[in-house]
């Protein structure tokens, strides 16, 4: 299951439907972005860009023009050009960009300067999502500056710019039957991925070989790498909620949290599960991540259509407050702890963000201002967590439960019925983590390469 040409231009058509008249759009592309040196680090499109085309090349833009005669949807990209290509791979160019991807027009994007501003000139609104590229911004500018030195001459100067995001991003929102395809593809090779961890998982390996296994999978089963970089935290690690260094040993007595996951066809999987290293829950470990386990259960229940985004995470925070005061590690009445928030010692982020092209994706999560509902389509994820540091803040706490971080993190479609939780694959009973880790370890899930026909 692929994006079609055809798909490409019903999104554009349907940006285009939702624009105001005399309007038009600009969609830069992202540009390579130097590591170091002279080397680049792998080019990524811009998504916004990428979900109205499905064009991959750098440095190019989109321009649409409801009502032009002349063609409403016009490419500029780089030319074809034999050396670079030799060096860089195959370009498409110009001349093949109008049958390739659908587009009414395309011209080099060396040409722009020259072109712009009269495909700008007489619009009078510009929609156009500022502050994403700086350099594109002065360029628009400049463009405008140009159209409105030749107005003595009966030039008509774009007299508004709109923000694009909040038409483009609400298309983005809602998934469709092939976006949703792509993403059970996304959340399965993911499963993968984790379910191998979780089996190779041993005391005295590094977090970073944690990490290499779900690499291997993730681009074993086709995607090319993972959506965002990979957390592995051994011990108190955990604790931290974007750690990415990955190099520690883990130890026997110690949970592990894995955050990851990969990127298939531009669509992203974010997955979370906490096991322990020995393959055993200790008592402890066990009484927090079962907290955490009922508010991820608790959280996933409210995920209906109709409900409200905030539903989720109001159900997790309740889950969770009242088992850490079951634990003694809070105290006070529970109305009053949610209220004046003091659970956030122990877990400060939300339960929720949207899920798609990006791992944090698009979309408001408020009408004016009330959450908004949920509607069949959307997807988000489901992270509830529990993080008690090694440090001052928590010295007063019984010893047994300090230095744990615990997160389970699933993604969710909401559906006409109810929700789809693309990750069940992955295993969040303890029973069952315990049970995958007995396991002696295949390298079934491996990719093996064909053979050579006999010739």
């Amino acid at each position: 299951m692929s994006i079609s040409t055809a798909d490409y231009k019903k999104r554009r058509n349907q940006l285009m439907s939702m624009m105001s008249p005399g309007s038009v759009a600009l969609i830069p592309g992202a540009s390579p972005a130097r590591r170091n040196r002279d080397i680049q680090y792998l080019f990524r499109q811009d998504s916004d860009f990428f979900y109205l085309t499905g064009f991959s090349e750098p440095d190019a833009l989109l321009l649409l023009a409801p009502g032009r005669e002349h063609g409403q949807e016009i490419l500029f990209c780089a030319e074809r050009d034999v050396q670079a290509e030799r060096w860089d791979g195959e370009r498409l160019g110009p001349e093949r960009a109008t049958q390739n991807l659908g587009v009414d027009d395309a011209f080099p994007v060396t040409d722009m300067d020259d072109i712009l501003p009269g495909l700008l000139e007489s619009r009078a609104r510009i929609y156009v999502t500022l502050g994403e590229y700086p350099d594109f911004d002065s360029r628009l500018l400049a463009w405008v500056a140009d159209i409105r030195k030749r107005e003595a001459g009966g030039a008509q100067t774009p007299g508004e710019f709109l923000e694009l995001k909040h038409l483009l991003h609400e298309l983005r929102l809602f998934k469709s039957a092939k976006e949703q395809q792509l993403m059970r593809k996304a959340a399965k090779i993911t499963s993968i991925a984790h379910r191998r961890a979780m089996q190779v998982c041993e005391p005295g390996m590094l977090e970073s070989q944690l990490e290499a296994e779900l690499t291997y999978e993730f681009m074993s089963h086709g995607a090319r790498s993972p959506a965002y970089p990979c957390i592995v935290g051994g011990g108190e690690n955990a604790c931290v909620m974007h750690y990415v260094d990955n190099t520690a040993v883990l130890k026997k007595n110690d949970l592990v949290l894995i955050d990851a996951g990969c990127e298939y066809q531009h669509y992203a999987a974010d997955v979370t599960r906490t096991f322990p290293v020995s393959g055993k829950f200790s008592g402890a470990q066990q009484k927090l991540y079962d907290i955490v386990l009922r508010a991820n259960e608790a959280a996933i229940s409210q995920c209906l259509p109709g409900n409200y985004f905030n539903a989720p995470h109001e159900a997790a925070v309740r889950v969770i407050v009242e088992g850490l005061v079951a634990l003694g590690l809070l105290e006070g009445a529970i109305d009053e702890i949610i209220a004046v928030q003091d659970y956030k010692a122990f877990c400060p982020h939300k339960t929720s963000h949207w899920l798609g092209i990006d791992v944090h994706d698009v979309g408001d999560y408020r009408i004016d201002t009330s959450w908004r509902d949920f509607e069949p389509g959307m997807v988000l994820t489901i992270e509830p967590g529990i993080y008690i540091p090694r440090d001052e803040t928590t010295a007063h706490l019984p010893d047994r439960y300090r230095g744990i971080g615990i997160r389970i993190e699933d993604d969710v479609l909401i559906t006409r019925q109810g929700c789809e939780v693309l990750t069940d694959d992955v295993p969040k009973q303890p029973a069952e983590i315990e049970a995958l880790m007995a396991e002696p370890f295949i390298q079934a899930s491996r990719v093996q390469p064909r053979r050579r026909s006999a010739r």
